[in-house]
């Protein structure tokens, strides 16, 4: 099993020198890859549910804390790292325009030299698809519709497409991801919804905020689901974040690892140089000590 990192990429937290710190520490170490959040814009107030907490709040931050643009910060920490992966995680498509994303993914690809994993969700936010203005009603559709956009442009030297929340007139795009057919595309998200689009159309699902006994019930539902669709969770690549509450103990590590993922992406809480350093030497101490 890898583990990868998650740790805090936003304002005021994400200055260049901590960035560059990151991505060279992380590959250092070992670790597996590096992973990118996304929100455009987030509000004081709102009535959505963030489905991560009781109380469905996110978790308390600075009014001027965001998260970076995920793929200028992947961008980034490819010019400072050599192996390790990219990952979004996880870029929310169905509010976003599907031709600029598909660009943005393959720049990233290209620049990292074959690299990037396309991790991919719906939303839940939907203050922020008003703010982009994009319908939150049927996102799940929408977000199918917006991949198969992506592929096209990806992988046909002539991309064309015509479907009811999208049109593409016949039209060139390059360059083409390193990556083929494409870069893989990893679905989040722990509803019955998020693991039939991996199940249907992903080269790997992402669980976020899960527990070894939740994940492993997740994990026998996406095997029905796969089996129903004739393929094997060998197809996929499992990728799962405990909660960032949970410290990642060998013990823990363990535990995922006998689920049979193939990933283990742990929050690692560094506010500054230092403590990020601290938390990735600690993560780098309990993986060796599970093996």
């Amino acid at each position: 099993m890898k583990v990868g990192v998650l740790a805090p990429i936003g304002s005021p937290i994400a200055t260049p020198e901590y960035l560059a710190t990151l991505g060279t520490a992380t590959e250092e170490r070992g670790f597996a890859s590096l992973w990118a959040p996304e929100h455009v814009v987030l509000f004081d107030d709102y009535a959505s549910k963030y489905p991560y907490s009781e109380d469905g709040r996110l978790p308390a931050a600075p009014s001027e804390a965001g998260p970076l643009e995920p793929f200028t910060l992947l961008s980034f920490l490819a010019a400072h790292t050599k192996t390790v992966r990219l990952g979004t995680g996880v870029c929310l498509v169905p509010q976003r325009n599907p031709v600029y994303t598909a660009k943005e993914v393959a720049a990233v690809d290209w620049l990292s030299q074959g690299r990037i994993d396309f991790g991919v969700g719906v939303g839940w936010l939907a203050e922020e698809f008003a703010a982009v203005g994009v319908p939150f009603e049927r996102r799940g559709a929408r977000a199918r519709a917006y991949i198969e956009v992506m592929r096209r442009l990806w992988c046909d030297q002539v991309s064309e497409y015509h479907g009811e929340f999208y049109e593409l007139p016949p039209c060139r795009q390059n360059p083409k991801p390193i990556q083929q057919p494409h870069p893989p595309i990893h679905f989040g998200g722990e509803s019955d919804a998020a693991l039939k689009r991996a199940a249907d159309i992903g080269q790997g699902w992402y669980g976020f905020n899960l527990e070894p006994e939740p994940a492993a019930e997740r994990l026998r539902r996406l095997d029905a689901l796969l089996a129903e669709r004739g393929r094997k969770r060998a197809s996929l690549s499992i990728s799962i974040s405990p909660p960032w509450r949970v410290a990642v103990t060998a013990d823990v590590l363990r535990r995922f690892r006998d689920l049979g993922i193939d990933q283990l992406i742990a929050v690692v809480l560094g506010f500054d140089r230092d403590h990020l350093l601290t938390g990735l030497d600690a993560l780098a101490s309990a993986a060796g000590a599970a093996r």
